[in-house]
């Protein structure tokens, strides 16, 4: 049975548990643990899809609905729909062509890709297949090679870097069995020869200033990944940060850290109109997608999801499920009564029991 005519997997929770089911016998077992896990006991993976279960909507009635408008504009482009992948590295462990047929996916989709700085396949070759896109950089203990990655991001096309600012060290993830699962030729595949692979890991110095340099290396805006406070959001944009994206990693760095959802209107609230918000951790169905957005997100990101639609259907399955889940976003919006993505305000949310998030 050809993918596109299987039922919905972003329509409802059940629909995407049938999705990672899938995934789960299509992956050999380290790898999907490889993706699935979180750090620690897991508490904050698990909090964040719970999270947004317990945002509810305030729906408006005899509104015109009978045409919705789901584009919105993310750094001064115009896109289809809120919904954008998120990076995830190593991507060949899912799909023997990995990040190539995930950007092209998510072109047919007419959906935002983020590259990852641990792609599997070289910068180049991903970008020959994506649009629009943008590119994650870790600051690495070698800031040479940050720069160079940087660099060769921006001359194939990427329109804003990414800094993940969550991982001066890395999480320890129960799950992540085989230390031998990533080798050096699939770490290092945009390194080059003789990489150090100690020099190529996160470096545990990073700064607000970096912010900085990554935006003179590049000549494109930085956006921070991985903030969950507002002050840290505000530090961000008086760093000249031109976005902050709201993400705990996917539940994979501090355990016990605050779920998406949770930490979404403080930032929101904070940033205001200085930069552009965007949030990932726990989406999984259209609904997800308009509380996020209603929370103040500009942009919604999904990790795992497209991951496993990768994992089972290559590119076709990417295009599916992106497509499907700007579908399920456009039904929720005409049943909330929201013509278009700018009419998703505050006060169409209630991020907690008995407490309204104002206009």
């Amino acid at each position: 049975m050809m993918w596109g005519r299987l039922a919905a997997v972003f329509s409802n929770e059940a629909d995407h548990r049938r999705l990672v089911e899938r995934a789960r016998q299509a992956l050999a077992p380290d790898v999907f643990d490889f993706y699935a896990g979180g750090a620690g006991d897991e508490t904050t993976l698990a909090a964040n899809e719970t999270a947004w279960r317990g945002v509810r909507l305030r729906p408006r009635v005899l509104r015109d609905v009978s045409r919705i408008d789901s584009r919105v504009r993310v750094l001064g482009r115009e896109l289809p729909a809120p919904v954008g992948v998120a990076p995830v590295g190593y991507q060949t462990l899912a799909h023997p062509e990995g990040e190539v047929a995930m950007a092209l996916g998510a072109r047919r989709a007419g959906a935002l890709l983020t590259v990852s700085s641990r792609s599997s396949r070289r910068i180049e070759e991903i970008a020959a297949e994506a649009d629009p896109w943008w590119f994650q950089a870790y600051v690495l203990r070698d800031r040479g090679l940050t720069r160079e990655l940087v660099r060769r991001a921006a001359a194939a096309g990427a329109t804003a870097i990414v800094l993940t600012g969550d991982t001066p060290y890395l999480g320890r993830r129960r799950r992540d069995r085989d230390a031998g699962l990533i080798p050096d030729e699939m770490f290092g595949v945009n390194l080059g020869p003789g990489f150090d692979r100690a020099l190529a890991e996160q470096a545990p110095d990073v700064t607000y200033a970096d912010v900085v340099a990554l935006r003179d290396v590049s000549g494109l805006p930085v956006v921070v990944k991985g903030v969950l406070r507002g002050d840290d959001a505000l530090e961000c944009v008086a760093a000249g940060a031109a976005g902050v994206w709201v993400s705990n990693h996917g539940g994979r760095q501090l355990d016990g850290a605050v779920a998406t959802a949770e930490a979404l209107p403080e930032v929101a609230d904070a940033v205001g109109d200085a930069a552009e918000v965007y949030a990932d951790g726990g989406v999984r169905t259209g609904v997800d997608v308009l509380r996020a957005l209603a929370l103040g997100a500009r942009m919604v990101f999904v990790g795992r999801p497209a991951l496993w639609c990768l994992a089972v259907g290559g590119a076709d399955a990417v295009t599916a499920g992106l497509t499907e889940l700007a579908d399920a976003l456009t039904r929720a919006m005409g049943l909330a009564g929201t013509a278009t993505t700018a009419e998703i305000t505050r006060g169409l949310a209630r991020a907690h029991p008995g407490t309204t998030v104002e206009e």
